[in-house]
C-alpha cells in the first residue's frame, strides 16, 4: 500500500474520532459488520456557497433526502477519484433503491476548483455527484462545522497538495449525522450503510 494511501486512511480514522467530541457515540454490531450508532454531538453549519452549476447552494441542500457528503479536491492523486468511482458504483448497484440519496463533493481547495473545473472532473464519472465549491472563508466553515480535518502541503517544484479526512459522512433526511463509510470500506458494508440510510 503506497504511503500517500495509508496515510488518507490515517486522516480519515482521525477525522471519525474527532466526531465523538463533544458527544457519545458506540458501536454496534450488526450483520454487516460495525456501525456508527448516532449519539454524537450536532455537525452541519449554516453556509452559502455554489454548486458545479454555478447556482447559489446552502445547507438546506442537505435536508430532506439521504445524503452522502465527501470533502476533497479535483488535483487530489488517487482517493478522490477512487471514491467518486466507488460512489458511482454503489449508487449503480443500488439502482431505483438508491434514487433517494443525494451526493456532494465540497472541494478544500477552492482556490483551484471552480465550478467548471468541479463540472468536469464529476460529470466524468458521474451525474449523481454533484460539486460545490466557493469562498475559502466559506469552505473553512463548513469544513469546521462537520469536524472535517484538511491541511495544506507543500511540495518541492512550488505547488501544493491536500490532506484531508477521506471519510464519506451520511446525513439523514432531518439534515441530522448518522455515521461514516471509510475508505476502502468493503464494498457489501459500504452498500448496507447507505441502505440503512434510505431507511431512516
Amino acid at each position: 500500500m503506497q504511503l500517500k494511501t495509508i496515510r488518507y486512511i490515517l486522516w480519515g480514522l482521525v477525522g471519525v474520532a474527532v466526531l465523538g467530541v463533544g458527544g457519545a457515540y458506540y458501536l454496534n454490531k450488526t450483520g454487516s459488520g460495525m456501525n456508527l450508532v448516532p449519539m454524537v454531538a450536532k455537525l452541519g453549519t449554516p453556509f452559502n456557497l455554489v454548486d458545479y452549476n454555478g447556482e447559489p447552494i446552502t445547507e438546506k441542500a442537505f435536508e430532506g433526502h439521504p445524503t452522502a457528503l465527501f470533502f476533497g479536491f479535483t488535483n487530489c492523486p488517487e482517493v478522490c477519484p477512487t471514491t467518486v468511482y466507488e460512489i458511482s458504483n454503489w449508487l449503480t448497484t443500488l439502482g431505483e433503491e438508491g434514487e433517494p440519496l443525494r451526493v456532494f463533493f465540497i472541494s478544500i481547495d477552492p482556490e483551484r476548483d471552480t465550478p467548471e473545473m468541479l463540472s468536469d472532473y464529476l460529470k466524468a464519472q458521474s451525474e449523481r455527484v454533484v460539486g460545490i465549491t466557493g469562498p475559502q472563508e466559506e469552505i473553512d466553515k463548513l469544513v469546521l462545522g462537520w469536524r472535517v480535518f484538511t491541511r495544506k502541503v507543500p511540495l518541492d517544484d512550488g505547488d501544493y497538495t491536500m490532506d484531508h479526512t477521506a471519510s464519506i459522512y451520511l446525513v439523514r433526511p432531518d439534515g441530522s449525522f448518522q455515521g461514516t463509510i471509510a475508505y476502502g470500506e468493503d464494498t457489501d458494508v459500504a452498500i448496507e450503510k447507505l441502505r440503512l440510510l434510505l431507511k431512516s
